[in-house]
């Protein structure tokens, strides 16, 4: 009996595959990174070729690192990021790069579909249209590109043009369906409402199916390139949120998640569909459940810039002990980590970062306290503001790269006041595997998969006196948000 299982997940710099027994053990993990280009302020894209020449490369490592054949994986899932258009011809060649899901170049085309049926749109597919969706690239392709737009044949999102890389075929799940904002809740398919708000002809558009479903084995000719055996089951897969949520096992209404990525992201379970925009909404694994989802643009990338400018030497481990070292509230040094603009709750390009309050007695591991700090104040109003909208949390698995810092998961816990729980493992990539584990019969369903392989590595739970002193620091927090508002707009009208 093959005993393993293979996840890929297609990150924003980086591919990961993640090869786990049948009891949710790692037992071995690759990566190659992946480029974006920028060819323009705001512009973001991929080549999608180079997405299956990162998978080639770092196959045969995860397999080599596991120390097991291609012949024992029992089947392979793919996940990566929402809202990714590929677009195909005829032939099934790709016609431009894909139009990554920060890409800002449709606000113009967003704003036009929300002013034509921004209602309607919500009704139908649960969000407000803004230029993360594939319905704002697609507008803005139509309106742009109408040379390239005659031509396609096909729509693929991210992962599934991945995986028909490997397979040959063409669907997708209902989760990618939902972000490409294309689709409509409540039959679960295709909605031909939306998709006449842009001319999109729905032929174009892939069958949906289950996110387990078995949808095709491994080509004998990738794997020839790729190092997974030929015939291998591959399911369909979902996108990278939707699976790293489950992967944490955040399958009870209520539960919520914080991933400490390039962006921060809080989610939460829900029981039905949540529809609060300009928080997202997504479908879950778990039958009749969804998540919310919103975010904080600058997270690890704040991270690794304040690591790049005062700890090169160092590095992150450094930068985590300094700032353990310093009391709470970092003696009055605050950071606001706008360094890209601000998502929710503010939804102002124009906002700056800062630290305040800097006196000579501050040195670079105030810097560090005040960073990890003012994070999870930017994470702690994106959850007041989905308590405002009537939102109730309870504990948070925590997920991403900053997890692994224990001074940031106490950090969290104290601003926050809620429990903070981290897996062993949780990843996108773990979350792909366990659903290709789902698909082809290791796990009798999603509940036993997270049952059998979702495991607490810790809890963090707040302190009543940090919690207290951090209630009071965020007021602060706010005020001095709202007072530098005019600042942060008079400083892009004169140095840009």
């Amino acid at each position: 009996m093959k005993k393993y299982l293979c996840g890929i997940d297609l990150g924003a710099g980086s591919l990961k595959v993640t090869i786990i027994n049948a009891a949710g053990e790692v037992a071995g993990e690759a990566g190659a990174p992946v480029t974006t280009v920028v060819a323009r302020p705001g512009w973001s894209e991929q080549d999608p070729g180079e997405w299956f020449a990162a998978l080639c490369r770092a196959v045969p490592q995860a397999l080599a690192a596991a120390g097991i054949g291609a012949d024992e994986i029992a089947g392979v899932g793919v996940s990566a990021g929402a809202h990714i258009p590929v677009l195909t011809d005829e032939a099934g060649h790709v016609l431009r790069p894909a139009i990554m899901w920060n890409d800002q170049r449709s606000a113009a085309e967003a704003a036009a579909l929300h002013a034509r049926a921004g209602a309607r749109i919500v009704e139908i597919g649960l969000n407000r249209v803004n230029p993360t969706w594939t319905l704002a690239m697609l507008a803005w392709l139509q309106n742009h590109e109408p040379e390239v737009m005659a031509r396609v044949r096909r729509l693929y999102l991210a992962k599934d043009y991945l995986r028909f890389c490997l397979t040959g075929t063409w669907e997708t799940d209902f989760s990618d369906a939902m972000g490409s904002l294309l689709a409509e809740d409540a039959t679960r398919g295709w909605s031909a409402e939306i998709c006449g708000l842009i001319g999109w002809d729905m032929a174009r558009l892939p069958p949906i199916v289950e996110a387990s479903s078995v949808v095709g084995g491994v080509l004998p000719a990738a794997a020839a390139l790729c190092g997974l055996a030929a015939g291998t089951p591959v399911v369909c897969g979902a996108n990278d949120t939707t699976v790293e949520f489950f992967g944490v096992g955040a399958v009870t209404p209520g539960m919520g998640g914080v991933k400490l990525a390039t962006a921060g992201v809080l989610y939460l379970a829900t029981q039905g569909p949540s529809v609060n925009p300009p928080i997202s909404c997504y479908p879950h694994i778990m039958p009749g459940m969804y998540y919310t989802a919103t975010g904080t643009n600058s997270c690890a990338s704040a991270h690794r810039w304040l690591r790049d400018l005062m700890f090169a030497q160092g590095g992150f481990e450094e930068m985590d002990a300094l700032a353990a070292g310093v009391r709470a509230g970092a003696e009055g040094l605050l950071f606001h980590p706008y360094l890209q603009g601000e998502r929710s709750p503010y939804w102002d390009p124009l906002l700056r970062g800062d630290f305040i309050g800097l006196t000579i007695s501050h040195g670079r591991a105030h810097f560090a306290r005040a960073l990890y700090e003012g994070i999870a104040f930017s994470i702690r109003d994106l959850l007041e503001a989905a308590r405002g909208m009537g939102l109730g949390f309870g504990v948070i698995r925590l997920m991403g790269g900053g997890a692994r810092s224990a001074a940031w998961r106490k950090i969290i816990a104290d601003v926050t006041g809620l429990v903070v729980e981290r897996t062993e493992a949780g990843d996108a990539s773990f979350g792909a595997a366990l659903m290709a584990g789902v698909g082809v019969g290791v796990f009798a369903s999603p509940a036993q998969a997270v049952a059998r392989c979702v495991r607490l590595l810790d809890v963090t739970a707040p302190d009543a006196g940090a919690h207290a002193m951090y209630d009071r620091l965020f007021g602060i927090y706010k005020d001095a948000q709202a007072g530098l508002v005019e600042v942060n707009h008079r400083l892009w009208d004169v140095g840009g």
